[in-house]
């Protein structure tokens, strides 16, 4: 098994090129689904579990709105999952399609229907992105979450102090420095209608470049 957000073996830059790229779409659909949401999140399910918790403590008002977000997100993985199953050597634009497509419905709902809606799409796109890197049937590189990235990070860093491998942690700083760039362009645009429509096309554009990238077992 494979640790979501470590260095996975057999990655070369290609892949981490691409791990980034979806990172930094992670973090612009994440920032667009947290103000659309008032404050719950669509990639971060421990934020929202912690909300779900702290709701049914009595804190805050409901504790739905995060518990459909986690089922949306849980939903996102599992489609992707068995999506890739099936899909041979064409797994990672496929799930990538899927992606594009769930952003796509969230943004025909954005304006035409309740926000939680709209957010629920953006939870479960979020969820399949996971998808796109896996070995052995389990998520290799997590690019909607960046916890794991950190500790990697961290570990990794030290490494290079006490003569490890020098340059081993970059991939996982710039996997991070992705999303949070995301992020900040995801906030900036948010007002504008066509935001999501241009985080759809993003991933279907990711999903042409992933077909020229060897892919490894699933």
């Amino acid at each position: 098994m494979t640790e979501a957000g470590g260095v996975a073996p057999g990655y070369g830059p290609r892949h981490w090129l691409l791990a980034t790229l979806l990172a930094l779409l992670a973090g612009y659909v994440d920032a667009i689904g947290y103000l659309t949401a008032g404050g719950y999140f669509v990639s971060f399910m421990s934020g929202n579990s912690t909300r779900m918790a702290v709701a049914a403590a009595g804190i805050e008002a409901s504790p739905w709105p995060p518990a459909a977000l986690i089922a949306a997100f849980l939903a996102g993985v599992v489609a992707a999952t068995l999506l890739a199953s099936h899909a041979g050597r064409n797994r990672k634009a496929a799930v990538l399609i899927l992606v594009s497509l769930l952003l796509a419905a969230a943004a025909a709902l954005r304006g035409e229907g309740p926000a939680l809606f709209v957010a629920l799409c953006l939870a479960a796109a979020m969820g399949a992105e996971n998808g796109v890197f896996q070995q052995q049937g389990e998520v290799s590189i997590g690019v909607t979450y960046m916890t794991g990235a950190l500790v990697r990070l961290g570990q990794r860093i030290a490494a290079a102090l006490t003569g490890g491998p020098r340059w081993a942690w970059i991939p996982l700083l710039l996997l991070w420095c992705g999303l949070v760039a995301g992020a900040v362009l995801g906030a900036g645009l948010y007002s504008q209608g066509w935001s999501l429509w241009a985080a759809a096309g993003a991933a279907a554009l990711l999903a042409l470049a992933a077909r020229r990238i060897v892919p490894l077992p699933v």
